[in-house]
């Protein structure tokens, strides 16, 4: 019996380890509000970013997004756009078959409220309200909450990153790397101390063993005399 489990100790050393990796790619990534981009090139494409991330991801919730769009010209909001039970309206007439969806598809965990602007014209310079209504569904009762996001684009012959454009992407990366390096170490960490606990397991088993042959011994020795 001793044998058998000796054998069988680095596969299971190995099983948790597995568990571990799968778990981990069953993981999603985090909701992070990161501010929208405000320069844009004309006649290429551009996405307004519009992100509200739902602080209580137990919860469900739903939710409807609304786009408003003021000229530099101007000095009222328009109703640009509106999104809500996975269905997206154009209201301004400015941005007829110019402007479609990039957010998140699922209206009970809309947390990503963009838009994207095909063919850039110079009119759309300006500055564009994003509103995110979420009404959080209790047991008992409902929470209504309401965020606003406001942003102003620039359109320009020519892109030019910014500090702020080019901090945020270093940022990301330094997060993306951290977070796998964080993982590994966990990973190494439970290996060795699983490792570990299966090393003293086989030494007290290979002890067990032993003293069962020498005591197996001893009586045989003790029959022998007898005889």
């Amino acid at each position: 019996m001793s044998p058998v489990r000796m054998s069988a100790g680095p596969e299971l050393l190995l099983l948790p380890l597995a568990l571990l990796v799968l778990q981990a790619s069953r993981c999603h990534g985090a909701c992070v509000e990161v501010d929208s981009d405000t320069e844009a090139v004309a006649n290429e494409g551009f996405k307004l970013g519009c992100i509200s991330c739902k602080m209580r991801g137990e919860v469900v919730a739903w939710a409807s997004v609304n786009w408003f769009f003021k000229a530099s010209d101007e000095t009222n909001f328009s109703h640009l756009y509106s999104y809500e039970n996975q269905d997206g309206l154009i209201i301004d007439s400015r941005f007829y078959k110019r402007l479609g969806w990039k957010g998140s598809k699922h209206t009970n965990d809309l947390q990503d409220g963009s838009i994207f602007i095909r063919n850039v014209t110079y009119n759309d310079t300006g500055t564009y309200l994003c509103i995110f209504y979420r009404t959080l569904q209790y047991s008992n009762y409902d929470y209504p909450t309401i965020t606003k996001k406001i942003m102003t684009i620039n359109v320009v012959p020519q892109f030019t990153r910014g500090l702020a454009s080019i901090l945020s992407e270093v940022m990301m990366y330094v997060t993306i790397i951290g977070l796998q390096f964080w993982l590994l170490v966990e990973m190494i960490y439970c290996y060795r101390k699983i490792s570990v606990a299966g090393e003293e397991a086989l030494r007290e088993s290979a002890a067990e063993y032993l003293a069962i042959a020498s005591e197996s011994k001893d009586n045989c020795a003790s029959v022998q005399v007898a005889e």
